[in-house]
């Protein structure tokens, strides 16, 4: 099947590489419907979102009074995290700033938070992990060929995250996960990240080098322990303003001198990597479809506009050839071994041990309860 065959939506730009896509009478989407009816019931980028943002950081405060840190913020000197510092300066927040370093930071991403934190005048606290042990499951990752490979680094910054808030008796996480530039995703491309139970079977299949420093969250932990008994809460505090990327970017040039990667999550090699390659090559997923499309409906993009972005190139070739090298070599393996684990045949996450039964299971305990007690009890992020 060529790239021409694939139905695409009349709206947003999301097409049949979602296996799992629908389409109304007019080609008009899944994706979008649930954008309209289900998403923006999440996302006030109005006067309304202020107030809101204003009362829980008020909240916050208020409990955190009596003591050193509001809030933990995970910083990954990305553009929204780091524009979300700045809002958080502008509020008189006073968040604990965790950098976790999976081995693949860019050289701009160090100087980026690096010139935000000393803006925003912030204590840092950034964990290295374990290379040797991050090395030897991002193989078992790639022997695996599962699709995303990114869940290494994903559920290690969460990981880490709650747990040190956890150690720090902080029970607020700031997260500038998103809905205008997030709110479109293919289920049916990813599972998720926070499965340890998955990741630690794929391990055990292909890993070599025993994780005692790799974090992780159970399932219980997840679901149960942290939003239940520990009283944490995640907070989005993007949902509550109007946010855009091109804005965002000119405030941190301005403010901070901060410097463009010049695409989405450039500032981990790896994930520019997967992304713009990988994920394209083995799967045929195009992340910029959900990304570009989620600005679409979110007023920030015509869709004219996205289709061009569209059919500019995921990688120069010079650069693909670099960053190749790069990552074969710091996984100490050869490229052609890396073209290999490319081009093999993918994988589904479900071939291996994973949560999807308890999760199953716990969805639908959750709508009964909910039913019984006539209101939502979802507590977890």
């Amino acid at each position: 099947m060529t790239e021409r065959s694939y139905q695409m939506c009349t709206r947003c730009v999301m097409d049949t590489t979602d296996p799992d896509i629908s389409f109304d009478v007019q080609g008009v989407c899944n994706h979008c419907h649930q954008f309209d009816t289900e998403t923006t019931q999440r996302w006030f980028p109005n006067e309304e979102g202020k107030r809101k943002l204003e009362r829980i950081f008020n909240k916050v405060k208020d409990e955190r009074k009596s003591y050193e840190y509001d809030c933990i913020l995970g910083l990954s000197g990305g553009l929204d995290s780091s524009y979300l510092a700045l809002v958080m300066k502008e509020y008189g927040m006073r968040p604990l700033v965790v950098h976790v370093d999976a081995g693949w930071n860019s050289e701009l991403a160090v100087y980026n938070i690096e010139k935000v934190v000393k803006y925003c005048g912030y204590d840092l606290h950034t964990h290295v992990m374990n290379w040797p042990e991050v090395r030897d499951l991002q193989l078992s990752f790639l022997k695996a060929g599962v699709a995303n490979q990114d869940v290494v680094q994903d559920h290690a910054f969460f990981a880490s995250l709650y747990h040190f808030a956890v150690d720090n008796k902080i029970n607020y996480v700031i997260s500038g996960g998103n809905i205008a530039t997030e709110g479109v995703f293919p289920k049916s491309w990813h599972h998720a990240a926070m499965d340890s139970i998955n990741i630690k079977a794929i391990h055990q299949v292909f890993g070599k080098v025993p994780l005692r420093d790799y974090k992780t969250i159970s399932f219980l932990q997840y679901y149960f322990y942290y939003p239940f008994l520990k009283r944490m809460k995640t907070v989005r505090p993007l949902n509550y303003m109007p946010y855009d990327k091109d804005s965002a970017l000119s405030v941190l040039k301005e403010k901070v001198g901060y410097k463009p990667y010049g695409r989405k999550h450039g500032e981990s090699r790896f994930t520019k990597f997967f992304q713009n390659h990988y994920l394209p090559t083995k799967f045929n997923m195009d992340k910029r479809k959900p990304h570009l499309s989620s600005m679409i409906l979110a007023g920030l993009m015509k869709r004219e506009h996205a289709l061009e972005e569209l059919a500019k190139p995921l990688y120069e070739e010079s650069a693909l050839r670099e960053d190749k090298y790069y990552i074969a070599k710091k996984l100490g393996i050869s490229v052609d071994q890396l073209d290999e684990y490319i081009f093999s045949p993918g994988h589904d996450y479900s071939e291996y041990p994973n949560w999807d039964s308890r999760y199953s299971f716990m969805k639908r305990s959750q709508s009964i309860v909910s039913k019984v007690l006539g209101r939502n009890v979802k507590n977890y992020s």
